[in-house]
């Protein structure tokens, strides 16, 4: 007979921990970065952060999607060897001076290995589509253990505490996130969030860097004045069934999606890295998966989604044939693969598993070539689309069928 463990996602616990004064706010995700663990050498593409970082203050960009008129600030040290010691934060509108943040009250806080922190409330009204500067003050020497690698966002590393510095361009300068994991805001009793759980394609990588050019962020503008809040739940290398550039969605469905207030439906991008990576540099030994084991991962996470009165939405898989060719990633496309690939997205469109499925492959295809992306949609990589593509993908979903 098996055990079952119960727990409380990590953001509701913390509110929950708070105090009961919160509990008559409406607290939900406005914004997330999915944590990652660094790595060496096993994956053939570099982390582009330091190692260390040492009296150093990072200064993160970010723009959420749903506003309100508080904020609070999640913190992450979940791939941590050593407790995480946070000198001193700071949020900021762009154009405004910003406040500092307090956790229980305190100017500093220290994050056990493991463990994710959230901020006090903070009085700071945030429009929808808002966006913010974190800055992170660390004292003391401190692995990079836990981050977001594709942030698609500049963020700046300037010496000593300068987490009140305006202007902080003109320092060293990095495209991941570091420690920053979700942003939530005190809005309407009505509101309500949304995650894309996918991987590069949903991660934005592609797109153009600074501009909010993400598919996610283009269905965030579409649905910011029905109070939707879009969670971009993606990560580059992401897989659905095994750990990749990142947990596998099976790991990580509580963390990312379950965990997130306000979540009342799921978007789910996954699969493609899975068939594509046997046989890469990232994968080198592995065998493909077999269809059977694809659909049980998804019906592995529809039923944690309806336990939980979730809507789960599929996606089919987009073209890829040519993909990433004369990169140091080669053999992504195969004859095999493609069949793996047809068949995976025929069993989504067909085996009413999902509440309800978007067609990206009818979208983005190109119909000459329907195993190849269309020349508009494609950044010019045959994987990702580039920010004309992320428009159309974000353009062609009926918004019906998200709620």
């Amino acid at each position: 007979m098996k055990t079952l463990h119960f727990c409380l996602p990590l953001a509701l616990t913390a509110l929950l921990a708070a105090g009961p004064a919160l509990a008559r706010d409406n607290w939900i995700t406005t914004w997330m970065a999915s944590p990652q663990p660094t790595w060496g050498n096993e994956l053939p593409l570099p982390t582009r952060i330091p190692e260390t970082l040492t009296d150093s203050t990072i200064h993160q960009q970010l723009r959420v999607s749903l506003g309100g008129s508080q904020i609070r600030v999640v913190l992450s040290n979940e791939y941590g060897k050593q407790p995480l010691l946070i000198g001193a934060a700071r949020v900021a509108a762009m154009t405004g001076s910003g406040q500092i943040l307090t956790f229980g009250g305190q100017q500093q806080v220290s994050i056990a290995p493991g463990e994710t922190r959230t901020s006090d409330p903070l009085a700071l009204t945030v429009p929808d589509l808002g966006d913010l500067r974190v800055s992170l003050y660390l004292p003391q020497r401190t692995p990079l253990t836990t981050f977001h690698w594709d942030g698609k966002q500049t963020a700046f590393i300037t010496p000593g505490n300068q987490v009140d510095a305006p202007r902080p361009e003109g320092q060293e300068q990095l495209e991941a996130r570091l420690f920053l994991s979700d942003i939530l805001v005190d809005a309407s009793p009505d509101s309500r969030a949304l995650v894309v759980l996918g991987d590069s394609i949903t991660d934005g990588n592609g797109s153009t860097l600074d501009r909010n050019r993400r598919w996610p962020d283009f269905l965030a503008q579409r649905l910011a004045s029905k109070k939707v809040a879009v969670l971009n739940g993606g990560i580059s290398g992401a897989r659905l069934l095994q750990d990749g550039m990142g947990a596998s969605a099976l790991k990580r469905f509580e963390r990312d999606v379950l965990g997130k207030p306000g979540v009342k439906s799921v978007v789910l991008m996954l699969g493609i890295n899975d068939i594509s990576w046997p046989g890469t540099a990232f994968a080198p030994n592995a065998p493909l998966p077999s269809l059977d084991e694809l659909i049980a991962g998804y019906r592995q996470l529809i039923d944690q989604a309806h336990r939980h009165n979730i809507r789960l939405i599929g996606t089919t898989l987009l073209p890829f044939e040519g993909a990433l060719e004369g990169s140091i990633i080669e053999h992504y496309h195969s004859p095999q693969k493609e069949q793996l690939r047809q068949a995976l997205n025929q069993w989504i469109r067909t085996g009413q598993a999902f509440d309800a499925v978007i067609d990206f492959d009818r979208m983005t295809r190109d119909p000459r070539q329907p195993s190849r992306l269309l020349p508009l949609i494609d950044s010019g990589d045959h994987l990702h689309p580039g920010d004309e593509g992320n428009r159309a993908m974000a353009e062609g979903v009926e918004l019906k069928t998200l709620f």
